[in-house]
Formats: structure tokens, C-alpha cells, sequence
């Protein structure tokens, strides 16, 4: 027996579980609110740990026989699988704009799609895979990404389903079977996933989906020594607890953490421009990893380049994300807005200058004006923490050394952007301690490129090559050149 569906917006989402090719009831269940203007979504089931065992002996009996079908008998089923998401367009925008407050026309041209080619690249990419050889005098070593077995993907709130296909994708393709944790605050485009796998034909127990709450389902999941890969992105106290229960069984993590990205404006750069991009930092309502939240502006041109940004921000449109104007829209849950304003009230007290925004904004409670501070030092919190909201900051520096200090003076280093002469921002980019740094541009992702961050901001690389490498075994079958005769000295 399975729970009444939910309807968001017109939608029908099942608020159950899903695990082994069916639906699972939980005993449990915890509410749901829109960020839009709190109203209720309904009640979605939280996952026991005998749920996470039920789902976790399902992917381990499925792992074989997903495990044995090559890359091209995978691909047919992960391109349906990709076609039943662009069926449910609609359906996948309506619910993650009710359910995260994700910007609808984000959603509709920019998620839908990715979350598509996630899937279809990855499972295209795959078919190279056995393809590597390495020749020397002595031997032949064909390199082999054997599946590793039952992933745990665990992803966060503010981009649910973009996320969840970009670590599902590289995951089935190579041949595990995966648990899927959706994020407590925003569950509900993970239960449509996991409809589209059904239509798409997976068999059974290789796609599963817990929902649940971390310090309950996620804690259960994590610390189980079935697991053969952890793939988590959010926060970095939840990232170094993750860590510690996967360690005590060797389970390897690939962790995709937070960031508190410079965006460097040099003398010579195109200040409108600069300024343009700067005010894309606020979309989402600043709940983006990689966006470069702190901006170090030329002393000479800093005036300049603050007016050019204020006429931008002036004209983003705060409000309703599934009004297709909108351009900000509303923070997740309650107490993140409750914590990106206590991040602006004591930078206020500890004596920050504000140039705008700095309080609730009047749409809704879960609005946020977007807010720029500076008069800052460099140890200041609101520096050097991670806000995940609409906020930036803003510092001065008189020549590239300085900048290049400022860039990296912080524990993260996911991103960053830099602004000015092409040859002159390459030159200053190639110095900043970062996973990818962007030059006089903001966003540009190819699934081939590497994705992850230095320092607090994770472990390990995400996107082509690189997530095969994790979520495989990597081995080398070595055939030597000539007849082997063993001897004692042979090392």
C-alpha cells in the first residue's frame, strides 16, 4: 500500500520511497513547506534504518547483473531514462520552483536540459572507458574502470535535481547501483526521478531513493559498510561528519563543498561588464556554491565599478520564481533566512559599511534584500564564511599582488572570477589557490572539464574522467611483450 499523492501546483508527487522497482511506506514522515509563501506541499516519508538496510540489500542484489551489461547495453536504458525526464519538463519545473523556490526560467532553460545531458553524456562517455591501453618494451596495460559497487549520493537543497543527475549519471553508467538521499528541504524532483527510472525501465534495486532527514536516514546510510562510494556535495560540517562515519569502514567519499569565491575586478577591466556579471552573484538568491560572493575591486576604479553595480542590482527583479521575470527569488527554509540575516547583523555591529539591502525583503518572509557590505577586514566573518544567501562583500586592493592575497586568504577555493585585459586576468587567475576560475566570464561548465575545490571547499574532482575514476575500481591488466620467466630478482 502506498500514500496519498501529493498535489504541488497541479503535480502529482509520490511521498514515498523508493526501493528495489516499488514504492516503500515509512512509519514516519516529516512536513513540507513552500519557501514561496510557506504554505503546505504535504508530508513526505523519513527513511528508518531498516529502510536504508531494505534499500541497500536491493542495490547489492541488483549490482551484479547491472555490473555485467556493458557500457553499450547500459546506454539504451540511461537514454530513456534521460527522454523520461524531458517528458516531465513541466512537471520538473512546477515542483522544484514550489519546492526549492528555483527560478522557473532557470528550471525551464537552463536544469531540465542539463539534467538531461547529465545522464546521456556520462552514459556515452562510458563506451571509452576500456579503451585505454599503455604500451612500454616490456608490457601492454590495458586500464580497466571496473564498477565499484552500491553508491550513496547525497545531495543538497539548492539545486536537487541538477545535482542528483550529475552524480546519478557517471554512477549507473559505469555500472553501480545507486541510493539517492534527497535533501530534507527540497525532496520532492528526487521522487520524480525516480518515476522517470521506472518508465524508463531500470530493473530493479539499480536506482533507489531514500528521503529522510541527515541526522536520521543520512546517518544510517553513511556509516554502513556495504556502501563501496560515497558521493556527497553541501556543507563542510556535514561533509567532515560524513567523513569520519565512512572512514571507520575505508568507504571512499568524493566531497563537493562550499565556496567563498573571489571575484577579482582589475584597472583595466570592462567595468559595465564586470559589473553585469557581478549582479548574476545574486540569482538563486545567492544559494550558489560557486558564485563569487566576495569582489575585489581596483582602488582606482572602485567608485565606478560600485555605481555600475548598484544601476544592475536596482533592476533584478525580487519575487515569485515561477514568474519567468523574476531574477530572485526565495532563501530554502526558515532557518537559512534566519541565518544569512544574523551573518548581516553582526557584520553591522562588528562595524561593516552597508551599500544596500540589509534587510527582509517585503515579497515574503523567506526574502532577502540583496546586500553588499564592505569597510571589511580580512579575518572578518562575513569574509570568510560562507553565507549562502544574497550577500556580498566588497574590498579594495592597489595592485595584483594585493589581489592575489586577498583571492587566496580564505579556507575555501571552489571558484572565482577575474575581470581585465585577457592576458592580464589569465596571468592573475592562474594565482588564485581554486578548482576553476573564470576570466571575463561567469558559468561556463562542459561535462568533459573538471569540477571541485581546493582547500575546505572538497575532495576529489567531479565531471568527465575524473568521475569515472571514483566511481570505479581503476585496474591494470598487464600482458607482457615477451614469454615471462619468473625469477628472484624480478621486482
Amino acid at each position: 500500500m502506498t500514500s496519498p499523492l501529493l498535489d504541488v501546483a497541479g503535480v502529482a508527487v509520490s511521498p514515498d520511497h523508493y526501493i528495489d522497482g516499488r514504492r516503500v511506506v515509512s512509519a514516519a514522515s516529516f512536513a513540507l513547506q513552500s519557501p514561496i509563501d510557506q504554505r503546505l506541499l504535504g508530508h513526505v516519508g523519513e527513511a528508518s534504518a531498516g529502510d536504508v538496510d531494505v534499500a541497500i540489500r536491493a542495490a547489492a542484489a541488483a549490482f551484479p547483473k547491472w555490473a555485467r551489461l556493458s557500457a553499450a547495453e547500459r546506454l539504451p536504458l540511461l537514454d530513456r531514462f534521460a527522454e523520461e525526464i524531458g517528458k516531465r519538463a513541466d512537471d520538473f519545473c512546477t515542483v522544484e520552483s514550489n519546492d526549492a523556490g528555483v527560478l522557473l526560467s532557470r528550471m525551464r532553460h537552463g536544469v531540465v536540459p542539463r539534467a538531461m545531458l547529465n545522464i546521456r553524456w556520462f552514459a556515452e562517455h562510458a563506451l571509452t572507458l576500456q579503451d585505454r591501453t599503455i604500451a612500454t618494451e616490456q608490457a601492454t596495460h590495458h586500464i580497466r574502470h571496473d564498477p565499484a559497487g552500491v553508491v550513496a549520493v547525497i545531495t543538497p537543497w539548492n539545486a536537487p535535481l541538477m545535482l542528483a543527475t550529475w552524480k546519478i549519471g557517471p554512477a549507473l553508467a559505469a555500472g553501480n547501483t545507486v541510493i539517492l538521499k534527497a535533501p530534507e528541504w527540497a525532496p520532492l524532483t528526487s521522487s520524480l526521478l525516480a518515476d522517470c527510472a521506472a518508465a524508463a525501465g531500470l530493473p530493479p534495486g539499480v536506482f533507489n531513493l531514500l528521503q529522510g532527514t541527515g541526522a536520521n536516514t543520512g546517518a544510517a546510510l553513511v556509516s554502513d559498510p556495504r556502501l563501496a562510494r560515497i558521493s556527497f556535495t553541501g556543507s563542510v560540517p556535514t561533509a567532515k561528519w560524513i567523513a569520519q562515519a565512512a572512514g571507520a569502514n575505508l568507504v571512499p567519499c568524493s566531497l563537493e563543498l562550499g565556496g567563498k569565491s573571489p571575484f577579482i575586478v582589475l584597472e583595466d577591466a570592462d567595468i559595465d561588464n564586470a559589473a553585469a556579471t557581478g549582479a548574476l552573484m545574486y540569482r538563486n538568491a545567492g544559494q550558489v556554491c560557486l558564485a563569487g560572493t566576495r569582489l575585489l575591486v581596483h582602488e582606482k576604479i572602485a567608485d565606478r565599478y560600485i555605481e555600475a553595480l548598484r544601476d544592475y542590482v536596482a533592476r533584478l527583479k525580487v519575487g515569485d520564481p515561477r514568474d519567468e521575470a523574476t531574477e530572485v527569488g526565495p532563501i530554502v527554509h526558515p532557518r537559512q533566512v534566519e541565518r544569512v540575516m544574523d551573518f548581516i547583523n553582526r557584520a553591522l555591529i562588528g562595524g561593516a559599511q552597508l551599500l544596500w539591502g540589509g534587510k527582509p525583503h517585503p515579497f515574503g518572509a523567506q526574502y532577502v534584500q540583496p546586500t553588499m557590505l564592505t569597510n571589511l577586514r580580512q579575518n572578518d566573518e562575513i569574509v570568510q564564511t560562507e553565507v549562502f544567501g544574497p550577500v556580498l562583500t566588497l574590498q579594495t586592493f592597489a595592485n595584483d599582488d594585493e589581489a592575489i592575497a586577498l583571492a587566496n586568504g580564505t579556507d575555501y577555493g571552489l571558484g572565482g572570477v577575474c575581470y581585465g585585459e585577457t592576458a592580464h586576468a589569465t596571468a592573475v587567475a592562474e594565482q588564485v589557490r581554486t578548482g576553476f576560475i573564470w576570466v571575463n566570464s561567469f558559468g561556463i561548465r562542459d561535462l568533459a572539464a573538471p569540477f571541485g575545490g581546493v582547500k575546505r571547499s572538497g575532495i576529489g574532482r567531479e565531471g568527465g574522467d575524473w568521475s569515472f575514476d571514483f566511481f570505479c575500481d581503476v585496474k591494470d591488466v598487464v600482458v607482457p611483450a615477451k614469454p615471462f620467466r619468473a625469477s628472484f630478482s624480478q621486482r
